[in-house]
């Protein structure tokens, strides 16, 4: 079992810049891959990019990284331009730090080595390789290899390497993917809190909805090689802009109604329709459209304008898909003490702040 990180090292705060990123679009052999996106990370923030598989989350960062080449757009730190039509930085004067997702550690270079080798010569010869692997819980681990390494440690090892020139902002792609479970949320959250109490401008890779959410002050979203949305996680998740951000970051229910306002009947009975909606959804004034009903606003009770078809449980919670008369289904989100079976009829009622209306 791995030990918190060692939090007996005082390691200056990072200094942390501005990210911006402006109407960047790149491609590989003349395909687009990224559209003009544009996205802004405050200095200090930790910002999760989310979406699919093929999204283009890793070209983004890639290139942010000085790794790829944009065709067109800015990537900008603090007030220093990195990369646009005319002017390129290479990565390693980019005061980017960067860790991938196998950890791409030298497994001829014992983890020492592996540390410093992205630091000045002074500084190899300095603390800074030792206090930074004390500060990740490797203090005394200097002249391991990383084939003898945990997955975990390993992890550790490259987060050490990205921190140890103590960059401007810190870039991760999916660095907890290739950890069982446990430890994964393990590891996640020691590296969590360390990040912010260094400070560090943070933008990860995750197709996870939750890890999106757990890490990320903000969470961008993309698809098909555009930000779909920006916000904060309950943005996303209460408000979100479209019908496919809102079935990509939860479970979703979508009622379809002729008209959204007042409160409108639906398959599960009356639900009111959100009268203001605070964030950066488009508003639908009445007409058609598709009501978004999350599991947790629908509660369930005896009664027999459905049937379960399924439960799901958590231990936390469980997850009830009911058939109703209509012969559509939806799924409800109960507590842990479950008192419903397959085949029982169940009362479907909506006890939600009121149902964010989707266009159709």
């Amino acid at each position: 079992m791995l030990g918190m990180l060692n939090r007996r090292v005082v390691v200056p705060r990072a200094t942390a810049e501005d990210l911006s990123v402006d109407s960047l679009s790149v491609g590989y052999d003349g395909r687009p891959v990224l559209h003009d996106v544009t996205l802004d990370v405050g200095a200090g923030e930790m910002v999760a990019l989310l979406g699919p598989s093929g999204c283009g989350k890793t070209t983004l960062l890639r290139t942010i990284a000085g790794l790829e080449r944009q065709m067109s757009g800015t990537v900008r730190l603090g007030e220093r331009i990195l990369g646009d039509g005319h002017f390129f930085v290479p990565p390693e004067k980019r005061r980017i730090g960067m860790v991938f997702q196998d950890g791409a550690l030298f497994p001829h270079l014992d983890v020492g080595q592996n540390v410093a080798y992205g630091l000045p010569r002074a500084d190899r010869r300095s603390t800074r390789v030792t206090e930074t692997l004390e500060l990740v819980g490797l203090d005394g681990m200097e002249d391991r290899r990383p084939g003898s390494l945990s997955g975990g440690q390993q992890q550790r090892v490259a987060l050490a390497r990205a921190l140890a020139p103590r960059p401007g902002v810190l870039l991760l792609d999916e660095p907890f993917s290739s950890l069982d479970t446990s430890l994964r949320v393990q590891v996640r959250a020691e590296i969590h809190h360390l990040l912010l109490e260094l400070g560090v401008t943070t933008v990860f890779v995750t197709h996870d909805q939750e890890e999106a959410f757990v890490l990320g002050d903000r969470v961008a979203v993309l698809n098909e090689g555009r930000i779909a949305q920006v916000g904060s996680p309950d943005d996303l998740y209460r408000r979100p802009v479209d019908r496919w951000v809102a079935t990509f970051v939860g479970d979703a229910n979508l009622l379809a109604v002729a008209d959204a306002t007042g409160t409108c009947d639906t398959a599960v009975g009356p639900v009111p329709v959100a009268t203001q909606v605070d964030g950066p959804m488009d508003q639908v004034a009445g007409g058609p459209a598709e009501l978004l009903v999350r599991p947790e606003d629908l509660r369930l009770t005896e009664g027999s304008s459905g049937t379960v078809e399924l439960v799901e449980y958590y231990g936390h919670d469980a997850m009830v898909r009911v058939l109703l008369e209509d012969g559509s289904t939806i799924h409800a989100r109960t507590g842990s003490d479950v008192r419903w079976q397959r085949g029982d009829g169940v009362g479907v009622t909506y006890v939600g702040p009121g149902a964010v209306p989707l266009g159709v």
